[in-house]
């Protein structure tokens, strides 16, 4: 047995065809079936990426360019928060107003026999696209590999596998939130993050982090919170038990609402003792105690976003290129102050 025996095999999809050759999967599709209308020096691209990738075609992938259902899929994992709320919300208007219909899925787990039924169940509805909106690095990481037989785009913060990727910029979000307190004069700046695994959490961690070690300040190991208010005192309450830093950039803002609670049961004002920047800006943050400074995300464009990758994918020509990432912009308000 050779030593990479045991590792999983990637299969190759009817997308890494297209993205070698350089056309839509729906044209590699047209040279799988022998159609016309097919140029011929792009069938040859098309069969010298085939040969090139020991491409083994399944039924799915012959059959891809027919497949009109007006439907999409769509595979939502994590909790139901607000941000991933408002981005199925706002994925589901821009899919009609386009034409389209959306079948959901809410997996029970990530668990790779979870999503992969819940990726046949919406394949068995006929949809001509899948949408997955991924919270953890192991959702991308369930789902490379698999031949669906339909585009697969992803609504995720970090590149990973062979899908199309829409983001908003997680990281850079990060770094205008620690750069509004470096610019009020704070140098030790603390950081409360998601949890470990949610990739959300990971860039903005390393935004934090590179912001810090950009202006040579110091960077402490940061606490770890699961996204929810009752984290976010508990730990507010163990750092502050500890040390009272100048700034906390805290992961979102339901974890800097407890936050706000812990620092008020110990005593101390926020911002005369310390400054708090969020991340989101839910519809509430605005009245917190003191009203929140946060970053606000577009989640209404992020959702549409979605909708204009998957109508570039099922268009039979090359794929749009995508944007830039959006950076969140930054909201001033009363938790943050000048040293």
């Amino acid at each position: 047995m050779s030593p990479n025996d045991d590792q999983p095999r990637v299969t190759t999809t009817i997308f890494d065809v297209a993205r070698l050759a350089g056309v839509s999967h729906q044209t590699v599709s047209r040279v799988l079936n022998d159609l016309p209308n097919v140029r011929a020096s792009t069938r040859e691209r098309v069969e010298q990426a085939i040969r090139q990738l020991n491409y083994v075609p399944s039924q799915a992938a012959r059959a891809l360019v027919t497949r009109r259902s007006r439907t999409i899929g769509l595979v939502a994992t994590g909790l139901p928060d607000y941000g991933p709320s408002s981005i199925v919300l706002s994925f589901n208007r821009s899919a009609r107003a386009a034409g389209y219909a959306v079948i959901a899925s809410h997996p029970a787990d990530i668990e790779g026999a979870t999503l992969r039924s819940a990726a046949e169940m919406l394949i068995r509805q006929s949809v001509e696209a899948i949408v997955l909106l991924a919270s953890e690095r192991g959702v991308l990481d369930a789902f490379d590999g698999w031949e669906l037989g339909v585009p697969l785009v992803a609504i995720a913060s970090e590149t990973r596998g062979r899908s199309v990727r829409v983001s908003l910029d997680q990281y850079g979000g990060a770094r205008r939130a620690v750069g509004h307190l470096q610019q009020l004069g704070h140098h030790d700046i603390a950081h409360i993050a998601g949890p470990a695994g949610s990739m959300d959490a990971e860039e903005r961690l390393r935004g934090w982090r590179d912001a810090l070690l950009d202006a040579g300040m110091p960077v402490i190991e940061p606490l770890r919170g699961d996204w929810t208010s009752d984290s976010g005192y508990r730990l507010g309450c163990q750092l502050l038990a500890k040390r009272t830093p100048e700034a906390v950039f805290v992961g979102n803002d339901q974890m800097a609402l407890g936050f706000l609670h812990a620092v008020q049961a110990q005593g101390l004002q926020v911002p005369a003792d310390i400054s708090i920047v969020g991340f989101d800006d839910v519809p509430d943050s605005e009245h917190f105690m003191p009203p929140l400074t946060t970053v606000r995300q577009d989640f209404v464009a992020l959702g549409q976003e979605a909708v204009t990758a998957v109508l570039a994918q099922l268009r039979d020509e090359e794929a749009a290129v995508l944007g830039p990432m959006q950076i969140p912009d930054l909201v001033v308000r009363a938790s943050t102050r000048s040293r």
